[in-house]
């Protein structure tokens, strides 16, 4: 098992964003990612499907015609390939769960 305290984890100075928490090929990934005031992850896809988890602060996320804006707690799903964004006007914190599909299997 793997655990990680999300309020703990803090991006040094001078050290960009993202910080990858777990990685491993064509297996899943999780990703924390500080978006400081007025900062933009622009329209962008994944190959993996994505669920993408509001840690803390507020955030705008966009796909398609739909844009929604999110605080803390509020999850979002994205189909693989399916093209959004996410900006924030006052800074926050989102969790990115990457995982393939279909997911490889253990064997």
């Amino acid at each position: 098992m793997r655990h990680w305290a999300l309020s703990e984890i803090e991006t040094p100075d001078g050290v960009r964003s993202p910080v990858v928490l777990h990685s491993r090929d064509g297996a899943e990934r999780v990703v924390l990612i500080e978006l400081r005031a007025n900062e933009a992850l622009g329209e962008h896809q994944v190959h993996e499907s994505g669920v993408l988890v509001v840690v803390d602060g507020t955030v705008s996320v966009a796909a398609g015609d739909e844009t929604f804006d999110a605080g803390a707690g509020e999850v979002f799903h994205f189909d693989p390939g399916e093209r959004h964004a996410v900006t924030s006007e006052s800074g926050g914190r989102i969790l990115l769960l990457l995982a393939p599909w279909p997911a490889v299997s253990a064997s």
